[in-house]
């Protein structure tokens, strides 16, 4: 499945996609502030694609106007999430190098994942979390239409090993039909 926006192919992962996921997930500021550790080499990267990013829904983010992977943008369906969600309903995560933010590259992709798990896929909800000191995650899902629902104090990241304060949002497809319309 492949999906499209204006500046952005959201496709699978591919193993030659794994030297540009290390070359931004290898960044400090990128992957703790969104909850896992940052990748170690190549070849790390590939296991990631292998493993972490191989399920259906979970696209790499690429640049058109260059053809590499800059980031990723997912949705966790049911048991899938790290959410205690229904069947009917979605995570959306994400990610993006350091040279690509505050260019709206995000939004654009959540944009796109967002209606077609609400279009194609018919979830009746679909939540995204950001850790209290990621503004930036908050923003984005703010542009996108997500409402604030609620705040896990102490919750424990495995990825990382720590307690961090998460904040959860939330959009109904409701909701989402209300902004799309707008």
């Amino acid at each position: 499945m492949q999906l499209e926006t204006e500046r952005l192919l959201l496709r699978p992962w591919q193993d030659t996609d794994a030297a540009d996921l290390y070359e931004y997930a290898k960044d400090d500021r990128v992957g703790p502030r969104a909850g896992w550790p940052p990748h170690t080499s190549v070849q790390n990267s590939a296991e990631i694609i292998r493993t972490v990013f191989n399920h259906p829904e979970v696209y790499a983010v690429e640049l058109k106007e260059n053809g590499r992977a800059v980031g990723c943008v997912g949705i966790l369906i049911g048991a899938n999430s790290h959410f205690e969600i229904s069947e009917q309903e979605g995570e959306i995560a994400y990610w993006i190098g350091v040279p690509y933010w505050g260019q709206g590259l995000i939004p654009e992709a959540v944009r796109e994942v967002m209606r077609h798990a609400f279009e194609t896929l018919k979830l009746k909800a679909l939540w995204c979390g950001y850790f209290a000191e990621n503004t930036q995650s908050h923003a984005a899902q703010s542009k996108c239409g997500f409402r604030y629902h609620h705040t896990e104090e102490n919750k424990y990241n495995a990825f990382l090993q720590g307690y961090r304060t998460e904040h959860i949002s939330c959009i109904t497809y409701p909701q989402w039909l209300e902004c799309s319309e707008q």
